[in-house]
Formats: C-alpha cells, structure tokens, sequence
C-alpha cells in the first residue's frame, strides 16, 4: 500500500514529535547490515516515550526493509544504503533509502517450501501503512513504514 503520508482516520498529517530528533545513518550493501540497523533502532527506542511498545514490529520491519535493499537494489558495488527513524504523533516512521530505482512489490504467495518470499507480507502485516517514493536526490528510492503501537493495518 502506499500514502500521501495522510493518517488514515482523516486527521492532521503525520508530523515529527517535538523534542525527539530523526536518527540517521548509512550502511554498506551486506547481509549483515540489517542486524547493524536493528541495534541502531534499539538504541534509538530506549531513549522515545513508549518505544519498548514499538520494539518488536519496528525491528522486524527495519530487518525486512533492509534486507530487501541488500537484496534486490541491484546497483553498483560501494552504494550505501541509509536508515532514517523519526517519531511522528505516536507512530516510529522507518526509512529505507536505496539507488535502486527498483519499485518494492509483494510477489505471489511464497509456498511453505520457500525460504524467502514473504519479507513485504510482514511489513504490511506489522505497519499501520507502508509505502515508497522517489529520493529528493534524484537516484533510488526511499521504503517506508509506519509502526504503531497498535500494530498493523486491520
């Protein structure tokens, strides 16, 4: 699904909480930078109001979106990817920027036999909403999600 960033109930725009800075960092392309950008996201939650509550789904959703990105961003050797977390209302937005312009999509159903396959039917399942839009600079895309304390979409 994706968002103008509009809340769903109608109400004013998703806007960043005051007094809580956005966390940001670059990672290489590695399989090991998801286990990289959920420690980062740990530290960040131990210092926001209610993050323990947003733990759980925030970590398995950064660890599927950066997977995807070492996965499937099919781009130069030495491109980065960068992680962004900002508290908005009372939702962690979660951030993905890759240089793929690549646009995430969740396949067909995975059988019970695939590894792999179902990396986005988490996200949507855990994220209040989920979606992608280009990077302002102009190469890529950013993948993002909103986490709640509610969990996922109904």
């Amino acid at each position: 699904m994706t968002s103008s960033g509009e809340p769903p109930d109608g109400s004013e725009p998703y806007k960043p909480a005051p007094g809580i800075p956005a966390f940001e960092a670059r990672l290489r392309r590695h399989k090991r930078s998801a286990t990289v950008a959920r420690n980062h996201l740990r530290d960040f939650l131990q210092n926001v109001p209610g993050g323990p509550v947003l733990m759980d789904d925030a970590q398995l959703v950064l660890g599927e979106l950066v997977a995807n990105a070492v996965t499937h961003a099919r781009v130069s050797p030495g491109r980065e990817i960068a992680v962004r977390f900002e508290v908005v209302r009372d939702h962690l937005r979660i951030e993905v920027h890759d240089a793929s312009s690549e646009k995430p999509a969740i396949r067909c159903a995975a059988d019970l036999s695939d590894v792999s396959g179902r990396g986005l039917y988490l996200v949507e399942a855990l994220s209040r909403e989920w979606g992608f839009e280009p990077r302002p600079e102009g190469i890529g895309k950013i993948v993002w999600a909103l986490v709640g304390p509610e969990g996922g979409v109904e």
